[in-house]
């Protein structure tokens, strides 16, 4: 479960959000900001890198099957042209956060969690909750980071063997998760290469940048070794900041209840 700093950050990704209560008329809807623009909807399921924006207001809607984010009026789809719902109102939140953090162009490649979410709606890969687990588990073979396991040395370059019992507790312990934490959960182990980092992040015993680093010391090592690229290496490590981020934050708001509550802020 999330912390309580945690959720704060959330509420707090960008000061836009306290305008959630300008609803209006016709059904409960948050306005997170505006801008000018002329109205397009979104459509594409790889979108270019950048986009000119081309929306004023974003908004937030309840509706029958969870909370819709709205541009300018029109509903947000996927790129399969199916309605962007999510499940919660904190996750609404933070995804109309993104949409309005946009300046005059919209760089889809900084919206992780929008990215996450079309990837949660449409699973374009069509895996199932088993096949997620399994596609999470099999980064044990290779993890570098071991903590409370009792595990036998190795002297081949393919590791140690990994105790049954400890892939059985694990593979149990994924499946208490819903399937959209699950995606979150395969994306955050796919980018850090690691199981072990991935659960220090969700339990909170690890930051965001304790986890990138320690995913990256055989790189650290060779930038010691051979020198540091500063436009690449830079890059690539803000880069793995902001998608670890985003998918550890992606994996509470999916997998906890919460209740957002309104109130009148005055200006």
């Amino acid at each position: 479960m999330p912390s309580g700093a945690m959720w704060r950050s959330c509420l707090c990704l960008r000061h836009g959000w306290r305008r959630l209560l300008n609803r209006p008329p016709g059904g409960p809807t948050a306005s997170v900001g505006k801008r000018a623009s002329i109205p397009i909807p979104f459509r594409a399921y790889a979108p270019p890198a950048e986009r000119k924006r081309f929306y004023q207001n974003v908004t937030i809607t309840q509706g029958e099957g969870g909370f819709e984010i709205n541009l300018d009026h029109r509903k947000l789809k996927t790129p399969q042209a199916k309605l962007f719902t999510v499940p919660s109102e904190a996750l609404a939140i933070a995804v109309a956060t993104e949409w309005d953090s946009q300046q005059d162009t919209i760089k889809f490649y900084t919206m992780h969690l929008t990215t996450l979410c079309n990837t949660s709606l449409d699973n374009p890969t069509q895996r199932n909750k088993d096949q997620l687990i399994r596609a999470a588990v099999k980064f044990l073979d290779t993890d570098t980071i071991w903590y409370g396991v009792e595990i036998g040395s190795s002297t081949s370059i393919m590791g140690p063997s990994i105790p049954t019992r400890t892939r059985e507790v694990l593979v149990s312990h994924l499946a208490s998760y819903n399937m959209w934490a699950l995606q979150g959960i395969e994306f955050v182990v796919t980018q850090l290469k690691s199981v072990m980092l991935t659960l220090g992040l969700m339990d909170l015993h690890l930051t965001v940048e304790q986890a990138v680093l320690l995913s990256r010391l055989e790189e650290e090592y060779q930038i010691q070794k051979w020198g540091h690229v500063e436009w690449a290496h830079d890059y690539e490590l803000r880069e793995l900041r902001a998608r670890t981020a985003a998918g550890v934050l992606f994996i509470h708001l999916c997998s906890e209840s919460t209740t957002v509550k309104h109130k009148l802020l005055q200006e």
